[in-house]
């Protein structure tokens, strides 16, 4: 019974550490902007809101095989206030930024100034489906119908290297799955959730 007991709470244990610089891969996580909107920010009467937005970088988290680091020590320094700001024009705001600093950007091992340059550069090779920003009203769609567009949009792309995720019934993100070097791979099987939903609202860019 103990040995059963012991080997039960070895698989129920974390197969990651919080050390900073250590981890397999990275996921760029890209929002739509009207959903996070339309959920939390007209609400909270956010600036994000009132500009033409469509996919937002969220993130760039560092990702283990099974799992992910956050909030770890580093002895790099945090970034300053015009760092984080400046993140804004792809980010929304630039609160979000310093969050994803403090919870995954720490973890990358990287200066604060390398970090955002490599979430910056992860974003812009990124082709964004135009076809979304040419919505005039909102609309229900499968969410493999973004998958696809994504895999259309960017040939180097491979459908377990995308995942696409789903929040209230709308479509919420465009989750991309990249190497150490920002180069398209598989996904964790912690990663690969697709939103099965064949009826997923997505509002227009106002």
């Amino acid at each position: 019974m103990r040995r059963l007991a012991a080997l039960l709470a070895l698989l129920a244990a974390p197969a990651w550490s919080d050390d900073a610089g250590e981890f397999d891969y990275y996921v760029l996580s890209m929002s739509w902007s009207p959903t996070w909107c339309a959920i939390e920010g007209d609400a909270r009467g956010a600036a994000q809101c009132d500009r033409r937005f469509g996919w937002i970088l969220h993130g760039l988290w560092p990702q283990y095989e099974r799992g992910y680091p956050e909030y770890c020590d580093t002895t790099e320094a945090d970034p300053s206030r015009a760092e984080t700001a400046a993140m804004a024009d792809i980010m929304g705001d630039g609160g979000l930024a310093w969050y994803q600093w403090k919870k995954h950007g720490r973890c990358a091992g990287l200066p604060s100034g390398a970090y955002f340059d490599a979430a910056r550069t992860a974003f812009g090779q990124v082709a964004k489906p135009d076809v979304f920003r040419r919505l005039d009203e909102p609309v229900a769609l499968p969410a493999r119908v973004v998958e696809e567009a994504f895999l259309e949009a960017n040939p180097e792309l491979f459908s377990e290297a995308i995942t696409i995720t789903c929040r209230d019934g709308r479509i919420q993100e465009a989750r991309l799955c990249l190497t150490r070097d920002l180069a398209p791979r598989r996904c964790g099987l912690d990663v690969i959730r697709d939103c099965s939903l064949g009826d997923a609202l997505m509002d227009p860019i106002e």
